[in-house]
């Protein structure tokens, strides 16, 4: 009987903060074969809320502190001395800066097996900082030699960077995966979450969750809000996640001027987003960038529709189970959302009942871990 190889496995991410990346990265090591793999986690920033979380896993996180824009010769070579400590089989980056850095660093250190993670579609110079561009376009350079394979979580994001130099052949796609027991149908949250708010149990409900940023297109959600209000004042709003809170005067200002006040609940940072999505009659997603959208997936598991800008793989995520529109319409998006709530309680049901089904059948967690460890093995072999 032939001995099983445990693979040493490091992943290096830019920081650990919350986000969507950060998000998979904790999903994936909550689930993946210890039995099989040994990972340790490096972030080029700090800990962030995530860190803790993954060491709760009994996995050790290394965090560099490199402050962002301020990358010291010093520092770097922290890192390519801490990947020759650590001996990795393979070395998998997560995001630009560490696909640069960490990519370097691990040639650098003498791994053979390295995998870049790309996560992002929307590069206009409005959604990203110069110097992110600048990273962006030294891995298109360095991408025909330095890592072995791409891991991206979208098609779209694939084909934008392909356009953008990307090696095409080195390009991987595993979508994201979603915790079916984490976000779950709950007739109780619905009801508790409009008691928290003031509201009636009859209520339509409709939720944007994501941290406040230009991709997210919060501001201009507002003018949704407002076309809402003319068609059915009685439907209200949340704003949750980063930023999405009363002390953010530019969104304050927004709904003020759209007289929307009494219905837009800004919430902020929440740690009970599960329950809060269960709550909804309907997601909203009125970004104009993104990759995968996590949001989408966690409200389809709690069988709740949505309504979704056409970004990313959003289209693809929902399929026939809610509303797609083209991104940065918001009377599109307005109409969608109308829609969804025409439909009678139990017409949306059977909507939701079929999103949920959805994820369950392409992107349950469990099934996109065995994806991330049999990708790991095939590069592992390769590299050996």
């Amino acid at each position: 009987m032939s001995k099983v190889v445990r693979i040493r496995l490091a992943l290096i991410i830019t920081g650990l903060t919350t986000g969507g990346a950060e998000a998979m990265l904790l999903k994936l090591l909550q689930k993946i074969d210890l039995s099989r793999f040994t990972p340790t986690v490096i972030s080029l920033t700090t800990m962030g809320e995530i860190g803790p979380h993954i060491e709760a896993l009994g996995i050790r996180v290394h965090a560099l502190g490199i402050t962002p824009g301020a990358l010291s010769k010093i520092k770097f070579f922290r890192l390519v001395r801490l990947l020759r400590q650590l001996k990795p089989d393979l070395v998998h980056t997560w995001m630009y800066h560490a696909d640069l850095l960490g990519g370097m660093a691990a040639r650098l250190a003498g791994v053979k097996a390295i995998s870049w993670g790309i996560r992002h579609t929307d590069l206009s110079t409005g959604a990203n900082k110069r110097s992110t561009l600048a990273v962006m376009r030294a891995c298109a350079w360095l991408s025909s030699w330095l890592p072995q394979k791409i891991l991206v979580n979208s098609t779209v994001a694939a084909k934008v960077h392909v356009s953008q130099g990307y090696s095409s052949e080195k390009m991987v796609t595993i979508p994201n995966g979603f915790d079916l027991g984490k976000f779950s149908p709950s007739p109780l949250a619905r009801t508790a979450v409009r008691e928290e708010l003031g509201l009636a149990s009859t209520a339509p409900l409709v939720g944007v969750i994501g941290r406040f940023h230009p991709q997210k297109n919060q501001i201009r959600f507002i003018e949704a809000i407002a076309m809402m209000r003319r068609i059915d004042p009685d439907v209200h709003f949340l704003l949750v996640g980063q930023g999405n809170d009363t002390g953010n005067a530019q969104l304050k200002a927004a709904i003020q001027a759209a007289g929307a006040t009494v219905v837009c609940h800004l919430l902020g940072v929440r740690t009970d987003v599960p329950r809060l999505m269960a709550g909804l009659d309907v997601l909203a997603l009125p970004s104009v960038g993104e990759a995968f959208p996590n949001v989408v997936g966690e409200a389809m598991a709690c069988a709740v529709p949505c309504a979704v800008t056409d970004v990313g793989d959003s289209a693809w995520i929902v399929g026939e189970t809610g509303r797609v529109v083209p991104a940065g319409d918001m009377t599109s998006l307005t109409h969608a959302i109308h829609d969804l709530l025409k439909l009678s309680a139990d017409e949306r049901a059977v909507l939701g009942t079929a999103a949920r089904e959805r994820v369950a059948n392409l992107f349950e967690i469990g099934a996109v871990v065995k994806q991330y460890e049999a990708f790991y093995e095939s590069l592992f072999s390769e590299g050996a």
